[in-house]
């Protein structure tokens, strides 16, 4: 597979396939991933991958646990200005229109929304963590290695789901996993085959122009 064709093909999959992904693929994908860029080789990801057993304990807990309060980080902020909130909502409404939930469907929505702890039932979960005083620059190349991994799973034939959502349960992900208070639980990262069948992995992304976003100079 080009390049190209694993951008084009890549999306965030809310709905997967009952489907295994062997150890051999998952290690092979984080194997190549190490070559990810890396400000001053710093290399600050870590994460644990999950599956099976430890997966689905994992999930029970987090269905019978509230999100943190208050949160080590916030990824909303951006939707309270009104240039980033018409982007949200444009994919929001693109979203829940292709599975036919109406706007005014809380119970819907809000069930849909805590499908998220379940990672829309991908087999694998990788949950990504560095320690806390890393900087935005480390912060900038941990999402280079996850979209590097992306990518790699695309070219393996398999698809992949971002999940800050996970950074809003991220103490009691840490108290599961065994980790300290002074690491941060940026994300998840679910990792499976996409359902085709199912209307939420086919609905329309809308994607700002090129010309609103870059200034080319000099040529």
């Amino acid at each position: 597979m080009l390049v190209s064709e694993a951008v084009a093909t890549r999306r965030s999959i809310r709905s997967f396939l009952d489907k295994p992904v062997p150890f051999e693929t998952i290690e092979r994908i984080l194997e190549r991933a190490r070559m990810a860029p890396s400000g001053c080789n710093f290399q600050p990801w870590e994460a644990t991958v999950l599956t099976g057993a430890p997966l689905k304990a994992l999930q029970d807990r987090l269905t019978a646990s509230q999100p943190d309060d208050p949160m080590d980080y916030d990824f909303s902020e951006p939707g309270k200005h009104e240039k980033y909130k018409a982007r949200l909502q444009a994919v929001g409404a693109a979203m829940y229109g292709a599975m036919a939930i109406a706007r005014d469907d809380g119970k819907q929505r809000a069930d849909f929304v805590q499908s998220n702890l379940v990672s829309f039932g991908a087999p694998v979960l990788l949950l990504c963590h560095f320690p806390k005083w890393m900087r935005e620059a480390q912060w900038s190349d941990t999402g280079m290695w996850l979209q590097t991994i992306m990518l790699l799973c695309r070219e393996e034939g398999l698809d992949t789901c971002p999940q800050e959502y996970m950074g809003m349960y991220g103490r009691t992900i840490k108290d599961q996993l065994g980790l300290g208070e002074d690491v941060l639980l940026f994300c998840g990262l679910a990792i499976g085959y996409r359902d085709e069948s199912d209307s939420v992995n086919g609905f329309v992304r809308e994607r700002v122009p090129l010309g609103e976003q870059v200034t080319f100079l000099g040529f």
